[in-house]
């Protein structure tokens, strides 16, 4: 068999796995449409961009889509497979779907998300009915005062705000024995593709929530691995963007020296444009420019199939575990996809430096003074300070019984600032020469990787872009994805070639 062959042979098999998944589920399980248990509708797993278009047509209304999301989610989030992806729907969600398909009616449209359901990690603040808790009971009280920053974008654009998605209980920085993607408040969230399988990551239930059909788009956050990981594992797209392409300003934080809010869909187009709504008027940079200077850009627009031709990727020669990464299962047929396509793989022997010690100091350090600062400005919220939360945890532990370890040795960490500033600039700075050098020396367009493999991590550290794009289920029926990264600023580009390998696997 030629090479030829074997490309598009492998491209088919990636795709019709990923498309019989939903259309041919086995006896058993049959996740994550779960027609078994409600029967399918034509918009559950529609993109945003034909959801708009049905809307405009007048095939579709905002109220239907609401009212959907919310059947699915009743059937299938406590009930049935108990996802437990969605901790809280927000009482006036239909009531907003109804006044935005009557200003589409008398033609006003707010934007590009005009009347598409939204859901949002519950640690993005949010001024209506709803809690903005981070998973944790302790933060249960009066509801935000005001939108995040990102939520206002949103709202503006037309979005309606569906509900709050579970997660990683204070971004799963509690103790090292919780599982990823649990919390006090919401409890176990579930992966839809298999109630096994881990779901990872404190974004778990944005992720689990768009992979199940409820909802089309949702916003999730991250500090270290929090989009990518749990977008891999739920076999959807997540990107985390630049730190400061979006605002902090309304999260609940862990660190701000890493923590932003990114996008989650089914696709690399409704990534990006759910990026554009999302994103700082003032921060729409693109690579290159000088400081100060800002570029409009729009993601979807930019989005191009041939991206790949003539792009140099770069990969690490070496997994985490020593193996060579061209003997992975996973990346051999990607990589077949991705040279298909146009690419050219280089393999770069990547030193990655140990940084555990200076990434748990700094989060430890963050915690502690960032969270206290963040509910002494939330009226209502009895808590003041981490050493509140510590207290109130150990008054209720739940039946569960989960520790809280990380709380308590941030809360008892004592580090000068000259001490903090050096482990946090160490932890940015030898992230960021890492990825610079590798880029440049090699004359790179990007970097790919496995999505659990070392440069994820490396990425968020340095504050610089990522993007998983699902690519299937292996013959085990575990997501298969592929993670790039790029320099600070580059989205649009990145993007492009995450779009460009989606198609190629079509």
């Amino acid at each position: 068999m030629n090479r030829l062959a074997s490309v598009l042979i492998t491209s088919s098999l990636l795709l019709t796995t990923f498309q019989s998944a939903i259309a041919n589920p086995g006896s058993s399980f049959d996740g994550p449409g779960f027609a078994s248990l409600i029967p399918p509708d034509a918009n559950d797993f529609a993109s945003a961009s034909e959801l708009q278009a049905r809307m405009i047509n007048g095939t579709v209304t905002s109220v239907h889509l609401v009212q959907r999301a919310l059947a699915r989610i009743a059937v299938l989030d406590r009930e049935g497979p108990s996802l437990n992806a969605v901790v809280e729907i927000n009482p006036d969600a239909l009531s907003i779907a109804g006044a935005l398909d009557q200003e589409r009616a008398a033609g006003k449209l707010r934007g590009p998300l005009h009347g598409l359901p939204v859901l949002l990690k519950d640690n993005i603040d949010t001024a209506d009915m709803m809690q903005t808790s981070s998973g944790s009971l302790a933060l249960i009280g009066q509801p935000a005062v005001e939108d995040a920053a990102v939520v206002q974008h949103l709202r503006r654009a037309g979005a309606v705000v569906l509900g709050k998605a579970n997660g990683g209980e204070l971004a799963g920085f509690r103790d090292w024995g919780i599982p990823p993607g649990w919390s006090g408040r919401g409890g176990q969230v579930r992966n839809p593709w298999g109630l096994h399988l881990p779901v990872c990551g404190s974004s778990a239930g944005p992720a689990a929530a768009v992979a199940a059909g409820f909802a089309p788009l949702s916003v999730g956050t991250e500090t270290n691995g929090s989009i990518i990981c749990p977008a891999h594992a739920n076999l959807v797209a997540g990107l985390r963007p630049t730190l400061g392409l979006l605002s902090q300003a309304g999260l609940v934080p862990l660190s701000s020296w890493q923590d932003t809010a990114g996008p989650i869909a089914r696709s690399v187009s409704d990534i990006a444009l759910l990026l554009g709504a999302m994103r700082e008027p003032a921060q729409q940079r693109t690579a290159g420019a000088a400081d100060g200077q800002h570029i409009e850009v729009d993601y979807l627009a930019n989005l191009d199939s041939g991206a790949l031709l003539g792009k140099r990727l770069g990969y690490p020669l070496y997994r985490p575990d020593g193996s060579l990464t061209v003997d992975h299962p996973h990346f051999g047929r990607l990589a077949m996809v991705l040279e298909a396509a146009g690419a050219t793989l280089v393999p770069i022997h990547m030193v990655i430096p140990s940084l555990f010690t200076e990434q748990m100091a700094v989060l430890s350090h963050d915690i502690k003074h960032e969270l206290g600062r963040y509910l002494r400005a939330r009226p209502g919220i009895e808590p003041q300070s981490l050493a509140d939360v510590i207290a109130y945890n150990q008054k209720n532990p739940g039946a569960e019984g989960y520790g809280q370890q990380l709380l308590e040795h941030a809360q008892a960490q004592e580090l000068d600032e000259p001490t903090y500033r050096l482990m946090a600039d160490r932890l940015r700075e030898e992230s960021r020469r890492l990825l610079d050098s590798t880029t440049n020396q090699h004359v790179l367009d990007a970097l790919l990787d496995l999505p659990d493999g070392d440069l994820r991590g490396v990425g968020a550290q340095a504050g610089y872009p990522g993007l998983n794009v699902p690519a299937g289920l292996d013959e085990s029926g575990r997501p298969i994805g592929v993670y790039f990264s790029s320099l600070p600023w580059t989205e649009a580009a990145l993007l492009s070639i995450g779009f460009a390998f989606e198609q190629g696997l079509k």
